[in-house]
């Protein structure tokens, strides 16, 4: 049995890698080139690759083929081997065929790698067996082939989602749905609601869905019925009979097994709003897998985030610098300016996803003194805010943007990284833009 991997990043390679462990013929194939890591990788188990084309009579002639969830369905060869009735799935989904443990899968547009990180974390602390990967970190396959346990706790995006077939986590975390990469759904709000909802597709009633009851597009969807899953919704506006609340912001409260798990939200390290939710959800998770409430509270008051999300950088003469370069679309800035107090000089600006950035501007008018442009092409940005920011500037690189930010700030007032857009223009990754930015700020 032939199986062709369409894609040689982390997520092929793993998938490459069990592919072969499990008998498959294996041949890779990526339209661009490799990284030679995992060249060396592929040589070492004797799988067979190209780079830099696509070789159609190799790869239509295989009986299973795994794609890229980078790659677009689209693209001219995953066509022809869709006509040809080839089966075309998602390494999540081919991963997931070769392991009985249990699988906990996080996805939202925003809070993902925060809730997934801190998901592994509550359950590493408590003991358990268990390895992180998916869309962060290893990917799935690679888990599977390499490190065997108990437990996966998986962040998934929707790229991964569109090519499951029965990949149904035992507990899914579905943290929020709000528009985000709609130029690979035609620019159809549903088609990249239902990508989401597919995390729950397959789950059956032994299973258990975590949700925001807050977010109106996740109400929504759960409404029409189709989940089959146990549903535990979390929410800062209404209490439940099972799930998790915080009316007031200072407590929250979760009810899982009738065990009531209570903690200040002062002692949380993560703050805000979404941090709070993303920390109900994680503890919700942690109560199904009857971690005591003890361990569970030492963890959150430990658990130290994530790079490139809401990370304190230093502060220089009295102004904080803060890193939140893995905020690439409008719902994430809207999220880290909610945390924020006023006095903000905002950097922002770079590869614009189809960005509506009017939702921003009640928080932008009462917090921002001054935006900073990051970005190719501002005129989106420039036009939206003009006549209610008095101060903006355009900067093409992330030296000049700190050093601007440093001059347009004074003590007491924060600067924030939150782009709300894609990377790729100026940087290679929004990693990259976010050491830059953190190089740049220890500079001053």
């Amino acid at each position: 049995m032939k199986l062709v991997i369409l894609g040689g990043g982390e997520s092929g390679t793993g998938a490459a890698i069990l592919g072969k462990q499990k008998g498959w013929e294996v041949f890779l194939s990526d339209k661009s080139s490799l990284k030679e890591v995992y060249k060396k990788e592929l040589d070492a188990k004797g799988i067979r690759w190209e780079e830099g084309q696509h070789t159609e009579s190799e790869i239509l002639s295989a009986d299973c083929i795994i794609k890229s969830p980078g790659i677009p369905h689209k693209v001219p060869i995953v066509q022809q081997a869709k006509a040809k009735g080839i089966e075309i799935i998602s390494e999540i989904e081919f991963a997931s065929r070769y392991t009985d443990a249990k699988i906990i899968a996080i996805t939202g547009s925003n809070g993902k790698t925060t809730t997934t990180t801190l998901v592994y974390h509550l359950l590493k602390e408590a003991g358990l067996s268990v390895a992180v990967g998916g869309n962060i970190g290893y990917s799935f396959a690679r888990l599977v082939a390499q490190e065997p346990k108990e437990y996966y706790v998986l962040e998934i995006s929707s790229f991964q989602l569109d090519d499951i077939t029965s990949f149904h986590p035992h507990i899914a975390l579905l943290l929020n749905i709000t528009p985000d990469h709609l130029d690979r759904y035609n620019y159809e709000f549903q088609n990249y609601i239902d990508a989401k909802m597919r995390i729950t597709e397959f789950q059956q009633a032994a299973d258990f869905l975590i949700y925001d009851a807050d977010d109106p597009v996740t109400a929504q969807e759960i409404g029409k019925g189709q989940v089959k899953a146990q549903l535990l919704p979390f929410s800062l506006e209404k209490t439940f009979e099972r799930g998790a609340w915080s009316l007031d912001e200072k407590n929250m409260y979760v009810n899982v097994n009738q065990n009531i798990f209570e903690m200040s939200t002062k002692d949380l390290t993560i703050k805000g709003k979404h941090n709070l939710k993303n920390a109900m959800g994680a503890t919700m998770v942690a109560k199904l897998l009857n971690v005591r409430n003890e361990n569970i509270r030492n963890s959150l008051m430990t658990f130290q985030g994530v790079p490139h999300r809401l990370e304190f950088v230093r502060e220089v003469e009295g102004v904080r610098y803060i890193n939140d370069s893995k905020a690439t679309n409008v719902n994430s800035v809207y999220y880290a300016l909610d945390s924020m107090e006023e006095g903000l000089v905002w950097i922002v600006g770079g590869q614009d996803k189809g960005n509506d950035y009017t939702p921003l501007i009640p928080y932008v008018s009462k917090k921002v003194k001054a935006i900073v442009c990051l970005g190719l092409d501002n005129q989106k940005i420039i036009q939206t805010f003009q006549s209610i920011v008095p101060t903006i500037i355009e900067t093409h690189s992330m030296e000049d943007a700190v050093q601007v930010g440093r001059g347009l700030s004074q003590e007491g007032d924060t600067v924030l990284l939150s782009p709300a857009c894609a990377s790729f223009d100026l940087f290679q990754s929004y990693e990259d833009r976010g050491n830059q930015f953190k190089h740049y700020v220890n500079m001053l």
